[in-house]
């Protein structure tokens, strides 16, 4: 079907005629709202005029503490494997309590100590040693002062299965038969530091040591035993008595004249120095919730 050329102007010419008028509408808008933007421009002009600088900077103040919400506090807690069911609990008391939130990073003390020295984005570092605070305050990457000990450490002879630990001391490695034996690498854990004590001076190391599966933190050692890779294993006793743990398992607590003391220090990086997040969280852990969630899960305080 064929248009003719009068219809084609016709149809061209009501074209035009609408596009007009919507070009029209759209320019008496804006010019009644660039009116009303100058009369309250000089509305504001003859307001401000007759208000003085003190004034002024009091109502804006006023403002930006009504209408800018408060910050929340974020701390970037380096936590020792051993310490992280409390530190959760104390994580969700103190974050109800304030409005800031706490970032949990977990592993051996040795690796946090390393990657701290890297650069490492922390604020805290609770650690499951005395040594690695002390060293990072004497080499100026802590705040002087800040350290002090949290909690001390206990160690336990730990199975899931219920009867594999039933005598004590150097007689349980003889009662019953077992072929692996979980314990988490001294050189960067503490408590693998205290299992390798222990076993020394129980004179059974090297009866045992071939069958020893090192973990690289306490964590992954009560992995190890909790899934039954291994029989037996040197863990720390918090983890025994952690809610999440269903295992009763057996077990024999190792007496602390077996090994060096675990000191278990605290201290705040120098990142953390403009953070009064951390410091609040500092302060809490020294309190008597925080302290009573502590010995709840085993530790001595010192």
């Amino acid at each position: 079907m064929t248009v003719s050329p009068a219809k084609k102007y016709l149809f061209s010419k009501i074209l035009q005629s609408w596009i007009l008028r919507y070009i029209f509408l759209y320019i008496t808008i804006a010019f009644v709202i660039f009116e009303y933007i100058f009369r309250l421009a000089g509305f504001l002009y003859r307001f401000l005029r007759g208000v003085e600088v003190r004034t002024l900077f009091t109502i804006m103040l006023f403002l930006t503490a009504v209408y800018s919400p408060a910050r929340a506090g974020e701390v970037q807690v380096a936590v020792a494997s051993n310490f992280i069911g409390p530190l959760k609990v104390i994580k969700n008391r103190y974050e109800k309590e304030t409005d800031h939130r706490i970032v949990i990073i977990s592993g051996s003390t040795g690796k946090l100590y390393a990657q701290i020295k890297h650069g490492a984005p922390f604020d805290l570092l609770l650690a499951a040693d005395a040594l690695r605070p002390r060293l990072l305050e004497e080499e100026g990457f802590a705040v002087p002062g800040s350290r002090f000990t949290y909690a001390m450490g206990r160690l336990v002879l730990w199975s899931a299965l219920p009867d594999q630990i039933q005598k004590e001391g150097a007689e349980i490695f003889q009662h019953h038969p077992f072929n692996h034996l979980a314990m988490a690498n001294p050189k960067t854990a503490p408590y693998g530091r205290a299992a390798l004590q222990t076993l020394k001076k129980l004179g059974v190391w090297d009866r045992v040591r071939e069958k020893v599966v090192q973990g690289e933190n306490i964590g992954q050692t009560f992995q190890f035993v909790r899934t039954r890779n291994a029989e037996m294993g040197l863990v720390a006793l918090s983890q025994t008595l952690d809610a999440k743990n269903k295992i009763q398992g057996s077990q024999w607590k190792v007496p602390s004249d077996l090994h060096d003391p675990i000191f278990q220090d605290l201290v705040l990086l120098k990142r953390a120095q403009g953070n009064p997040a951390a410091q609040e969280l500092v302060s809490f852990i020294q309190g008597p919730a925080a302290r009573k969630i502590i010995a709840d899960f085993g530790y001595d305080l010192k």
